[in-house]
């Protein structure tokens, strides 16, 4: 079996991607105090579409962007101001107990440490990882639907779960493309490679997918 060409791969999407739209979530790295937009952009975008973070996002951000900024807005208020996000409800409710943590623990920063962003309530490894890369540029590989779809389509890995293709793209990725991984990969998703029937006529890395799981394609 022939070994996958990931830098080959991986150089043609940052040179063939250039046209699409940033995931929210990396644009929001580009803005005033980023670390926190980042983390709570993430969590806002779970099983939500992007498009719609996309606009939820700035609203809250135009309000409130940080923690104590936050806590000063009702849940009621910031309810209604995430509506219509998957669980605004629980969403509004986390990210209240998030700033509070920040606040009281981090002198309202947020902590640029795995292990510390882990212990935030609503904070997985996909986006304890997305603040660590998009939002502090230090190592990590966050790994979310498309990452995860996407190499084991490529036949990269070989894995079941999300938390799995993370741990196995720790031992075989090369340090270079971790943190750029995630926000190529959502592109390429969003864009061409969709879960089902993927527009493999203009992929610009065919050539070396597998294939894997691919029952139709465009």
């Amino acid at each position: 079996m022939h070994e996958f060409p990931i830098h080959t791969v991986m150089e043609t999407l940052k040179t063939k991607l250039t046209g699409y739209e940033l995931p929210v979530v990396d644009a929001m790295a580009k803005a005033p105090n980023h670390p926190f937009r980042v983390l709570i952009a993430t969590i806002l975008s779970l099983r939500t579409k992007d498009t719609l973070t996309g606009q939820v996002a700035p609203r809250l951000f135009a309000i409130a962007d940080t923690p104590q900024a936050m806590l000063e807005l009702s849940e009621e208020r910031l309810v209604e101001l995430i509506y219509p996000v998957g669980f605004y409800r629980n969403k509004a409710r986390a990210i209240r107990r998030i700033c509070a943590i920040l606040i009281e623990q981090y002198n309202g920063e947020v902590p640029a440490d795995l292990d510390a962003l882990l212990q935030l309530p609503g904070v997985g490894r996909k986006t304890a990882n997305l603040v660590m890369t998009a939002g502090y540029e230090l190592p990590g590989i966050c790994v979310d639907t498309h990452v995860h779809r996407i190499t084991n389509r490529w036949g990269y890995v070989q894995t079941k779960a999300p938390d799995e293709t993370e741990l196995v793209l720790r031992a075989k990725l090369p340090a270079e493309y971790w943190i750029p991984i995630n926000g190529l990969l959502v592109m390429h998703g969003q864009n061409i490679c969709h879960p089902t029937s993927p527009k493999c006529s203009i992929c610009p890395v065919e050539a070396w997918c597998a294939r894997i799981g691919v029952q139709r394609s465009r």
